[in-house]
């Protein structure tokens, strides 16, 4: 069993060694096989944690990415140029796979299924051990708990809840309802220390995995605590915790406990969210990347609820490559007018890092907020580790949540709360200095937003992201419902969370959990290939190793209409 678990948990340590330098993180990582104190056991903890980023992976499934290659209209409104294409190279092939649905056969590399799958795995398998010896550790002292002992448990429950929740909605189809939900394959929810050499492991169906995830975390949330940690913000915390829990139970409807845990963390109403919400105003000294990355991932941001340092080189695949953040994508989230303002950039764009490739044509946009962290091993020879800060929970994403829940609540129905939540968070990315800001709304430039600009806007649907209703949620689950009244405000959180989610992989989740139907165009002349809500696609298919060893597949159907080509996909004819 030893040999096992040094296995699976050098692959956590080794990553935290190597990040070590690095300010931002306070970990301590422990390479000892034998925990047996309460100081080792939270020292394990710090590798509890997936170095794996599935952001790049679950963005370019989604409608937040476009094929460069394919014909596009230009990222710049004023173009004369109706539309675009370019002949650039993907970052490698796997993106090809990855972006027109495919499943990756060509890399188990940086930001693959495979590292997606090992990452998640890895860090339950480390929480797993806490967990047998805390239990052996509390055994052998009579059945005494201390209090560090208790968090450090809530913790290893948090952790093995969080990643399986990760890769259920990674790897299967998105949550419809307990009953529904049995239809769909799930993932192995791991609970013990694995001791054997080739196990075997059930996937089950996705309403199982979600109750067991369900149990972890609300046994967790009952002992978690800030004290075993100088600087939490890098462990489940008490906020991140109930941010946690907010998503969680936003997944599966249940509103009246999501706007319970927001509330524990950014208070009842509106009167403390100046001080919770992203702030703009660091980025006014920032000159590069790593400047307006300080001030995007800084733990000290009350925002930022927890952060985790990812092995990644997303920020260099979304440049200059074949697949970016770019055309209509763009235009839906960043370069546009909006209910309240009148410039091609939404307000904070100006500030917050986002740039557009250097050069004559627009190859791509991104944030800062996923800017790489380089760490050289060896400056003379160039080499090293990239590293992403994946600010995993805020405070700013845990409004739009709590909005969404009081829209949607049947029995705590709040639109004039929603509302109030939605202005917040509005406020919070107008980035002005006051001058600036007097002048551009005496230019009718800019002005407050308020609910008949939310519901004007958010009730045309030739406006990004707005729908005439909202009735495909219950092809989802006949209890999906979005009353005709919130429309136009489910239009606006549906707008506001692509902004803020944009490069974190969630919007991925949201078209999943909405059942909204998407499509991308591949190649010239372009190919396209659409995603109807049931589409066995929309579960990005396990790592082809995991499937040589005998794992189901998590879309058996996806291929059977489907042939490989040069250009990775063409469909047959119907």
């Amino acid at each position: 069993m030893k040999p096992f678990i040094y296995k699976a948990l050098s692959l956590g340590v080794a990553v935290l060694a190597l990040s070590s330098c690095n300010d931002f993180l306070d970990q301590n990582p422990d390479e000892r096989v034998d925990i047996d104190t309460e100081k080792k056991v939270v020292e394990l903890l710090s590798s509890g944690y997936s170095n794996a980023n599935y952001g790049y992976l679950c963005e370019l499934s989604s409608d937040n990415i476009i094929d460069n290659n394919s014909p596009h209209r230009p990222a710049d409104p004023d173009s004369k140029v109706s539309s675009v294409y370019y002949n650039l190279a993907p970052y490698e092939r796997m993106d090809n796979e990855v972006f027109a649905f495919e499943p990756v056969q060509s890399s188990t590399s940086t930001d693959s299924p495979s590292l997606v799958w090992q990452g998640c795995y890895n860090a339950i398998a480390t929480a797993n051990h806490a967990l047998q010896s805390i239990d052996e550790i509390v055994a052998k002292n009579g059945g005494e708990w201390t209090q560090s002992l208790r968090a450090a448990r809530a913790e290893a429950l948090l952790i093995r809840a969080y990643h399986h929740f990760i890769l259920v909605n990674v790897f299967c189809q998105a949550y419809k309802n307990p009953e529904l939900s049995k239809q769909d394959i799930g993932v192995p929810y791991i609970t013990t220390v694995e001791n054997t050499v080739h196990p075997h492991y059930d996937r089950g169906n996705v309403a199982d995995v979600y109750d067991s995830i369900r149990v972890d975390l609300e046994a967790g949330l009952a002992d978690i605590s800030d004290i075993n940690y100088s600087k939490p913000k890098w462990h489940f915390n008490v906020n991140a915790a109930h941010a946690f829990a907010a998503r969680f139970y936003l997944f599966t409807r249940d509103y009246d406990k999501v706007i319970e845990h927001a509330d524990a963390v950014l208070g009842v109403g509106t009167g403390n969210l100046p001080n919770m919400l992203m702030k703009y105003d660091g980025f006014d000294g920032c000159t590069y990347s790593d400047d307006y990355a300080n001030v995007w991932q800084s733990p000290n941001a009350a925002n930022n609820l927890m952060l985790i340092a990812t092995n990644s080189v997303m920020w260099r695949r979304f440049l200059g490559y074949r697949y970016t953040h770019n055309g209509d994508a763009l235009r839906s989230t960043y370069y546009r007018t909006g209910p309240n303002w009148r410039w091609y950039v939404i307000p904070c764009g100006y500030v917050s890092g986002m740039t557009f490739y250097s050069g004559e044509q627009d190859y791509g946009y991104e944030s800062a907020k996923i800017a790489e962290r380089f760490e050289y091993t060896d400056k003379v020879a160039g080499v090293g580790y990239p590293h992403v800060i994946r600010r995993e929970f805020t405070a700013t994403e845990l409004l739009l949540e709590r909005a969404e829940a009081k829209l949607l609540s049947q029995d705590r129905q709040d639109i004039p709360g929603a509302v109030a939540d939605l202005i917040a968070f509005d406020d919070s990315r107008q980035t002005f200095t006051a001058a600036d800001k007097q002048r551009f709304e005496a230019q009718g430039a800019l002005v407050p937003l308020t609910e008949s600009l939310i519901l004007s806007y958010y009730s045309n649907t030739n406006n990004p992201n707005c729908f005439e209703n909202w009735d495909f949620t219950q092809r989802m689950s006949p209890d999906f419902i979005v009353p005709a009244n919130v429309v136009p405000y489910m239009n606006c959180i549906n707008d506001m969370r692509r902004f803020e989610t944009v490069f974190d992989g969630l919007r991925f989740f949201d078209l999943k959990r909405f059942g909204i139907e998407y499509s991308h165009s591949i190649g010239n002349p372009a190919v396209v290939e659409t995603l109807t809500w049931d589409d066995p696609r929309r579960a990005i298919e396990v790592p082809q190793e995991v499937l040589a060893a005998g794992l189901e597949s998590s879309r058996p159907l996806a291929n059977d209409d489907i042939k490989q080509d040069v250009n990775y996909r063409v469909k047959t004819d119907k």
